[in-house]
């Protein structure tokens, strides 16, 4: 692995092209989202986000659900507020420290999750369907182990977007 700092001009225009495919890929999510598809479906991009981390994960409190989202605590609060009367979450006494609470899907809460997943995979696979196969697995594959270094390298993007230098901000 070549250390930070010391990427080469390939490097760069490799990168480029993905940071542009990143780019519309953002866009077209952009896109079907403001269609309304998802939120006329019951569950739109947040509500999906926050029950699939509670259902691959298990119950969480709040401040380490908006942690695993890598969200403010404030802005999942909020989100939790519209499952819980929504009745796709439920808090329960955190069995590590009953005075606290934790953060659980609900029956009919995994139930719609499962049904949005599905609805996702078959329109991914009718995508991807005339690919060859061994196409079809190895870019499954990459594309995990990207989205596993993105999600590693996280804290230094955060850093780098947020340092106001060299973007006429205040030092």
């Amino acid at each position: 692995m070549v250390p930070l700092g010391e990427v080469t001009q390939d490097d760069l225009e490799v990168a480029d092209d993905i940071g542009m495919s990143i780019a519309r890929l953002h866009r077209l999510l952009a896109c079907v989202s403001s269609s309304g598809s998802k939120a006329k479906a019951g569950m739109d991009r947040p509500t999906f986000m926050l029950l699939a981390t509670l259902a691959e994960h298990g119950p969480r409190r709040s401040g380490a659900l908006a942690e695993a989202l890598h969200s403010d605590p404030s802005t999942v609060s909020r989100q939790v507020a519209q499952l819980v009367k929504a009745g796709l979450v439920e808090r329960k006494v955190d069995d590590q420290d009953g005075r606290a609470t934790v953060l659980a899907a609900t029956e009919p809460g995994l139930a719609l999750l499962a049904e949005m997943r599905g609805r996702r995979n078959a329109q991914i696979a009718q995508m991807i369907m005339h690919w060859p196969d061994d196409d079809r697995a190895r870019f499954a594959e990459l594309f995990e182990r990207f989205i596993t270094d993105y999600e590693r390298h996280l804290p230094v993007f955060i850093a780098a977007f947020a340092d106001k230098a060299g973007v006429g901000g205040e030092k």
